[in-house]
């Protein structure tokens, strides 16, 4: 029987990391604090925590075209700096661990795609991509590229519009009822990016996959993930119940602090470039 979990996690250094990690098969799970230091705003980091913000619900965006156009009204503005992000020093130590051996996979709830500009393989995108659109009636699959191309023709005075970037490529403007919302090529019907909302599941089969990675290694390593989303924390959850070790790299508290057996309070790309030479030598 694992020990009960402690009322909150022990906190400690690189040099407690490098030992808890050292000799054993890693899981990665990454959140949107992997991401921030490439310019991508969080939902609950220390930076956003300070307004509150109300993300698309999936009940709404499925059954109110108004919803969709404000979506894809202030996606369109996002989007150009959301794309232009590039992997950051976190990104791409966790590619060279992999590469390294050290790694048995990596799940990420991001939808920005920078683990595979990095040179990630093994990934498991627990809710999608925004590189990718989904019709929702004939459910073809398209580059999010091309639909920003079709919305600019069909909006040319948004193009040059500027905006606050948000959480998941979105943008602090409001739009108005001239926005145009263009459908699927095919069919014409109405489109989504391939992501998950909140309010909306993750596949059965996406949920699998990740377990494969959690399930082959010896411990999980938690990096800049508040957990505050069950999508993610059902690893934690799991991992902890079974007495797998647990490791946080994160900013602020998360919902897994009473599940860990070692927290390190650090920027993701400051730690993880330090954490490779020490678990290589």
């Amino acid at each position: 029987m694992p020990n009960p979990a402690p009322e909150s996690a022990p906190t400690g250094t690189l040099d407690d990391l490098v030992r808890l990690l050292a000799g054993r098969r890693v899981a990665v799970l990454t959140g949107a604090g992997c991401s921030t230091e490439s310019g991508i705003p969080d939902y609950r980091g220390p930076e956003t925590r300070r307004r509150a913000r109300n993300p698309i619900q999936y009940k709404g965006f499925i059954g109110e075209p108004a919803t969709r156009r404000r979506y894809w009204a202030r996606a369109m503005v996002g989007w150009e700096r959301f794309s232009g992000a590039e992997p950051n020093p976190a990104h791409r130590a966790l590619a060279e661990m992999e590469s390294a051996g050290l790694l048995t996979g990596l799940v990420t709830q991001n939808v920005d795609r920078l683990h595979h500009e990095a040179g990630s393989r093994n990934v498991v995108e627990l809710h999608g991509a925004l590189a990718e659109v989904v019709c929702l009636e004939c459910r073809a699959i398209s580059p999010r590229t091309e639909l920003q191309r079709r919305l600019a023709e069909a909006n040319p005075d948004w193009v040059a519009r500027r905006a606050e970037m948000a959480p998941d490529g979105d943008a602090e403007i409001d739009p108005d009822e001239h926005f145009l919302v263009v459908g699927c090529e095919r069919c014409g019907g109405p489109l989504k990016p391939h992501v998950v909302f909140f309010g909306e599941g993750v596949p059965k089969e996406r949920v699998q996959a990740a377990w494969d990675i959690v399930d082959a290694a010896d411990v999980l390593l938690v990096v800049g993930s508040s957990l505050a989303v069950y999508s993610g924390y059902r690893f934690v959850r799991g991992a902890s119940k079974r007495g797998q070790p647990i490791a946080l790299v994160n900013l602020g508290e998360t919902r897994g602090d009473p599940h860990a057996t070692l927290k390190v309070a650090a920027r993701a790309g400051e730690l993880l470039p330090a954490l490779i030479p020490r678990l290589q030598g």
